[in-house]
């Protein structure tokens, strides 16, 4: 839940910061020792992965058996226990690894699939969450075998193209591949959010934040080579009323002084009605950085200036060098998003 609803519920609950870096760095060096079985990782999120070991079986013995050494060097190394779940497919796979938390290992055979999902309600299966839960109940769909057995023309009729996706998870149908790092698909957008600690009135603070939150994409826009047409910005108030809105450029932007201009350009745009609990920016419409050098001397000048910055920062750490309005920066831990990965377009520095 929430940090508002846990306060909510108990006043006097005692929070204690999460380390982000520290969770980054150790999924980066989780992947390592996955990559030492096999090259076929697909890093799911911050603590999750999907290993494709059909290669590799030939070479350790079986799934079960990497995956009983992939657990004892995890804990060897990092002191940590994990769960590990083997399957005919991801789906799968992510099942069977939530069946003996904390430090469990389960396998699901082909043949045990059908068995497997009779009774087990569809709510367990990944990517199935509390609205589609309810509206599969309205049907009378309450069990993976029930899903499976459904008419899949119902299913379409009341889910679009998924109702057929749901009807083979039903199954235990995925046929989704492991994609490694070097394989997934580049960036659609580069963005990052801020949750404030208390709600904000006053203009002045929230230009702040824009600033940092537009250092912060510009920076991974940069590292990566990327340039981007459209601005979004991101407004959440006190209440959780939440709406975007976005503008889109001429010409493609990558600086971080230009990513800032345009997400308050959206915010002057319209009459804030309540305090805002989140701001959120993130630049799309990307494409490769060509690399040409700029026309005018002040834009040359400015490019030579962000590129000196951005070397500081890379070896002293993000804000170690930064703008004059940002020394009192507020000091955000900063959320691990969902598409985090340790490295490529998504990696975010904490």
């Amino acid at each position: 839940m929430t940090v508002y609803e846990a306060r909510r519920r108990c006043p006097h609950i005692i929070l204690v910061e999460g380390n982000n870096t520290r969770y980054t760095d150790t999924c980066a060096e989780l992947v390592a020792v996955y990559r030492c079985f096999t090259p076929l990782v697909e890093v799911y999120s911050v603590d999750e992965a999907f290993l494709e070991l059909t290669g590799s079986l030939r070479l350790f013995g079986s799934a079960a058996a990497i995956a009983r050494r992939i657990k004892q060097r995890v804990r060897k190394q990092f002191g940590l226990t994990c769960s590990a779940g083997i399957a005919p497919n991801k789906l799968l796979a992510k099942l069977a690894s939530d069946l003996h938390k904390p430090d469990g290992l389960a396998e699901i055979t082909p043949q045990a699939v059908p068995g497997f999902l009779d009774n087990l309600p569809v709510s367990k299966l990944c990517g199935i969450g509390k609205k589609v839960e309810l509206k599969l109940a309205t049907l009378g769909i309450h069990t993976c075998a029930e899903l499976g057995r459904a008419d899949s023309m119902l299913l379409r009729h009341h889910f679009g193209i998924i109702g057929e996706v749901l009807h083979r998870m039903g199954r235990g149908e995925d046929e989704s591949p492991v994609v490694p790092l070097e394989s997934a698909p580049e960036a659609k957008s580069i963005g990052h959010s801020m949750t404030f600690s208390s709600d904000i009135y006053q203009r002045d603070i929230l230009d702040a934040y824009l600033l940092q939150l537009s250092e912060m994409v510009g920076r991974r826009v940069r590292r990566e080579g990327f340039c981007g047409r459209t601005v979004s910005l991101t407004v959440r108030y006190a209440d959780f009323t939440t709406f975007t809105k976005q503008h889109s450029r001429h010409h493609c932007i990558q600086e971080s002084l230009d990513i800032f201009r345009a997400a308050q350009e959206i915010l002057s745009s319209f009459r804030l009605q309540q305090a805002v609990r989140l701001l959120g920016v993130s630049l799309s419409n990307l494409s490769r950085d060509s690399g040409q050098i700029p026309l005018f001397p002040e834009q040359r000048r400015s490019q030579v200036i962000t590129r000196a910055m951005d070397e500081v920062n890379s070896r002293f750490g993000d804000f170690s060098l930064t703008w004059g309005s940002l020394l009192k920066r507020y000091n955000h831990a900063g959320v691990i998003s969902p598409a985090w990965r340790p490295e490529g377009s998504h990696k975010t520095n904490f």
